[in-house]
């Protein structure tokens, strides 16, 4: 089943907690790899670093592949909701206009995962950026231009 039909599923039971670190996977619609281009995946970071200079949430670890996102964010007063909506539309807004197109960027929904207060954050954050590696992208995660981590 394609991720856009379980897009309502993902909404059923989600509790945003202020505070909590938080998994999140955004993909793009129709799994477009739009983000090939590094200049337009350097739009989502705009958005991912204005969030947090706005006080929605801190983002310890993120990375922009071709065709999807990952981030650990930990929320401050926002809801998931909000957060993910706003990085979205403002995302989309801007790659719309820097290619001169309309329509849908990223798929409806998004999947989170909070993560337990015993959980090894780092160990998350190294899952994360290291998603150009697995992915076969790249040999050393320096050598990809889409990512970031807080410890770094």
């Amino acid at each position: 089943m394609p991720f856009d039909s379980k897009a309502g599923h993902l909404r059923i039971g989600r509790f945003s907690e202020s505070g909590r670190i938080y998994l999140l996977t955004v993909v793009v619609h129709q799994r477009q790899p739009f983000f090939v281009d590094w200049r337009l995946g350097r739009l989502v970071v705009q958005q991912l670093r204005l969030a947090q200079e706005e006080g929605w949430g801190e983002f310890w670890a993120w990375v922009v592949m071709p065709d999807h996102m990952h981030c650990l964010v930990q929320l401050r007063d926002k809801s998931l909701a909000e957060l993910m909506c706003r990085i979205k539309s403002r995302s989309s807004l801007a790659i719309n206009q820097a290619l001169g197109r309309r329509g849908r960027l990223w798929q409806k929904g998004y999947h989170d995962r909070a993560v337990r207060r015993e959980e090894d954050v780092k160990a998350l954050a190294r899952y994360v950026v290291a998603n150009p590696i697995r992915a076969g992208l790249v040999t050393r995660v320096h050598d990809y231009p889409l990512w970031d981590a807080c410890w770094l």
